[in-house]
């Protein structure tokens, strides 16, 4: 997906957000390392449309995933940052990519230690496949299918110094 494609696609993904429901108590929380910036993006396109800022946070659930005492000795711990209360919101769970579920579920354990939102809803830029988990998305950007071998790969301006999807081979992505 080009810079031009994963653009339109994210703005396509705010008009279902918004259609979703209410955005007046909407939070969006996006799922460090990516999935914060994607949130952003989504925040920005939704509060130009809504007229007033859409409270934008990020998690780090690497605290809270199943496979924690295999990352290694010294995991490197991002921020997490929740802007406001979000008992009683609708949140958003935004993601790069939805893969096995796994991280998905950690963010979910994570979300709970702030609040019982009213609804949490879950945006993912890309499906591909493969779930673990019973988990599913309510907005997805785009379903790939995925080889053997091969993984999705999305870039940030952020993080990457662009913004595109890329369809790599080698080993698969957890």
């Amino acid at each position: 997906m080009s810079e031009e494609e994963s653009e339109a696609t994210l703005a396509r993904l705010a008009d279902e957000v918004r259609k979703g429901g209410e955005i007046d108590d909407l939070v969006l929380i996006g799922i460090r390392r990516r999935g914060n910036h994607l949130a952003a993006r989504l925040g920005s396109h939704l509060s130009s449309g809504h007229g007033a800022d859409i409270p934008t946070g990020s998690l780090d659930i690497t605290l809270y995933r199943d496979d924690f005492a295999q990352v290694g000795p010294r995991p490197l711990i991002g921020v997490t940052d929740i802007p406001v209360d979000i008992t009683g919101r609708r949140v958003v769970v935004v993601d790069d990519v939805l893969f096995t579920g796994r991280t998905i579920r950690a963010a979910l354990n994570e979300l709970a230690d702030f609040g019982r939102p009213r609804r949490i809803e879950l945006c993912v830029l890309i499906d591909r496949g493969g779930r673990e988990l019973p988990i599913h998305a309510d907005y997805i950007g785009a379903t790939v299918e995925v080889g053997k071998g091969e993984r999705v790969v999305v870039h940030v301006p952020e993080e990457d110094g662009e913004l595109g999807v890329f369809l790599e081979s080698g080993q698969e992505a957890a």
